[in-house]
């Protein structure tokens, strides 16, 4: 079994996190909507997980929606004194399972409740905020009304630390006028290279980058040069795409999603890899920051 700590640890805000972690979304339904085909399976990759060590799950009330945090809670609560749980606002789901802006000051406090009732928590430890200006990647908007709203749950005592995603990095430094940002949750992989100079930016600032669709998402990650990296040193290409992630940048926190125990092990076990210089170099032209 990989033991996480070789991959180190990095802070959201005074919480310390491996940087190995597991992302829920995959626990829903098609499309991250409905119940997942096989509940049981659900409740033991989450169970084998924090089993193995990992101590930073990542979810959202608006997965399924309700679906996955009801069965974060079902397999994992009462929670361990050192699980940190991620969660995101600022959508809702239609009936057609659609995406959908949910910005207002009642929907981010209706979201904000809805994430404690299912996950069982009388505080979130961070929750992000989800720009919706274009559901397919970040685009200039105003984000000060909801940040302020987030901003004021926190004082509260209902949020402990506050991120973003799907965001900007002018967003950032906006937000930043308005309270700490911990974490920057942006889709980034070895093809999708676009926040590359965001990433140094955080790392510089000592704020976590969380890449989501660190394999690609909905589109997997196909690349000869990939495969090829991945025969030479015996691991699968999407092993090799995590360990790229791990050795990028130390800001990098991954959550790779799975359903399957099986890929579980997969994604835990690149803890134990270091990829080799020449083979960073091979992979790191495959992207491009356009």
């Amino acid at each position: 079994m990989a033991t996480l700590t070789k991959a180190g640890s990095f802070e959201l805000g005074n919480l310390t996190v491996k940087r190995l972690g597991y992302g829920a979304m995959q626990l829903a339904g098609p499309g991250v909507f409905g119940p997942p085909k096989d509940r049981a399976e659900a409740i033991a990759v989450l169970r084998e997980a924090v089993e193995s060590g990992v101590d930073h799950i990542d979810t959202s009330d608006f997965y399924g929606p309700h679906v996955t945090n009801q069965i974060i809670r079902e397999a994992l609560h009462p929670y361990a004194d050192d699980l940190v749980i991620v969660t995101k606002v600022g959508a809702v789901r239609g009936d057609d399972g659609s995406w959908n802006p949910a910005f207002s000051k009642e929907a981010l406090i209706r979201a904000v409740h809805d994430n404690l009732t299912n996950l069982g928590l009388d505080a979130l430890d961070v929750v992000n905020l989800r720009a919706m200006f274009d559901v397919h990647g970040p685009v200039e908007g105003d984000l000060e009304e909801p940040l302020t709203v987030l901003a004021e749950l926190q004082q509260q005592g209902l949020v402990k630390h506050i991120g973003l995603s799907n965001v900007t990095a002018r967003q950032v430094a906006d937000g930043r006028k308005i309270t700490e940002i911990v974490c920057v949750q942006n889709q980034y992989n070895l093809a999708h290279r676009s926040d590359d100079a965001l990433i140094e930016e955080l790392a510089t600032e000592g704020t976590a980058y969380v890449p989501f669709f660190p394999l690609g998402g909905f589109s997997p990650l196909q690349s000869s040069t990939l495969s090829d990296v991945a025969g030479r040193l015996d691991l699968t290409p999407m092993q090799v795409a995590l360990a790229w992630l791990l050795k990028r940048s130390p800001n990098i926190l991954l959550i790779p999603g799975t359903s399957s125990r099986i890929h579980l092990r997969q994604n835990l076990a690149v803890a134990d890899v270091d990829l080799p210089a020449d083979a960073m170099a091979e992979l790191d032209g495959i992207g491009s920051a356009g």
